[in-house]
């Protein structure tokens, strides 16, 4: 994530994709041409679809709904993460967008509003996936299938910003990986919280005698 955001760089909005690393530039206008080849009316339909999707009309209401269960459930780690890794991820894509200040593509096929990058529909849509799957599913085999699913999700999702002419393919890349990033930093996080939380009750009751 750190090498995507150095090699895009900060540039005026007017020079997009204009990036520090050439070829990423010149690679985010490549695919912004070859959209025009596979566009149909198909892939447009399930690419606006995935707009409103991860817009905030759907995921608000998920991270409430999901937030309320877990708190119900008694969950408490689990909620934690689930809040840490939005809040975290507000404010990194906000701070981020204010930061590099990229232009968008010419010609989106949905109302855009704001900075390019990175992208926040794929940052929601990846922090949403691996959130939803570390909070609801134990470790195991089982989760493993849905660890896929949620990779495929936070694929797709990306690439139909970049088909929307909403995003240049670096924008997306780098919101994927953020919003993975987080929701992972935030598990471990209360994890590691947790576990010295755990070590110091434990070491507390061994030195008090009995």
């Amino acid at each position: 994530m750190v090498f995507v955001f150095a090699a895009v760089g900060r540039h005026p909005p007017g020079l997009a994709p204009k990036t520090n690393l050439p070829f990423v530039g010149e690679f985010d206008l490549s695919v912004f041409h070859w959209m025009d080849d596979i566009r149909n009316g198909v892939l447009t339909l399930l690419a606006r679809f995935l707009n409103v999707l991860g817009g905030g009309m759907v995921t608000i209401p998920l991270r409430v709904a999901v937030a309320v269960w877990l708190a119900i459930r008694r969950r408490w780690r689990a909620f934690a993460t689930w809040v840490i890794t939005w809040a975290a991820a507000e404010l990194i894509l906000t701070a981020a967008k204010a930061f590099f200040h990229r232009g968008r593509p010419p010609l989106s096929l949905v109302d855009v509003r704001g900075l390019s990058f990175p992208s926040g529909h794929a940052v929601a849509g990846a922090a949403t996936a691996v959130a939803l799957v570390l909070v609801l599913l134990p470790a195991g085999p089982a989760r493993r299938r849905w660890e896929f699913v949620a990779i495929g999700f936070a694929f797709v999702m990306a690439l139909s910003r970049v088909y929307l002419n909403a995003h240049w393919f670096s924008d997306v890349v780098a919101g994927v990986l953020l919003g993975a990033g987080v929701a992972l930093g935030s598990a471990g996080l209360v994890t590691e919280v947790r576990d010295i939380a755990l070590r110091r009750k434990a070491q507390a009751a061994a030195a008090t005698p009995t």
